[in-house]
């Protein structure tokens, strides 16, 4: 399989993989997942959450294209920077997130969407 075929896969896998999470906690388990927006609240979605870790998939993946392109170490420069955005994107469910369960199944989306982006893109 050819790099941007096994990337591809990668990228959907991560978003199979939050969506996953999602099934799994709303649907079956019953949480309501509820985040702070302005001055109200809004409901996170599985459409939200596919487009969302769509467009991180793919934010990374050209990240990773353009260091190959230009950069001497790309792969270790991309997985410093990737795992950098992974922390940061963690003050999101920490600060807006309505209740514990909610801010527990957002960071868990979060650190699954990483754990199959960060090896997954990074591979040579």
């Amino acid at each position: 399989m050819n790099t941007s075929a096994e990337r591809i896969l990668t990228v959907a896998g991560a978003s199979a993989a939050a969506l996953a999470v999602w099934a799994v906690a709303v649907p079956v388990a019953g949480t309501t997942l509820t985040v702070r927006m302005g001055a109200g609240t809004q409901p996170i979605e599985p459409g939200s959450v596919l487009v969302v870790s769509l467009l991180v998939g793919l934010a990374g993946w050209a990240l990773l294209a353009v260091l190959e392109r230009f950069a001497s170490r790309p792969g270790r420069i991309w997985t410093v920077v990737a795992l950098t955005v992974l922390v940061l994107s963690l003050l999101g469910p920490l600060g807006s997130a309505v209740g514990i369960a909610t801010t527990l199944v957002l960071v868990l989306m979060h650190l699954v969407v990483g754990a199959v982006l960060v090896p997954g893109l990074a591979r040579r």
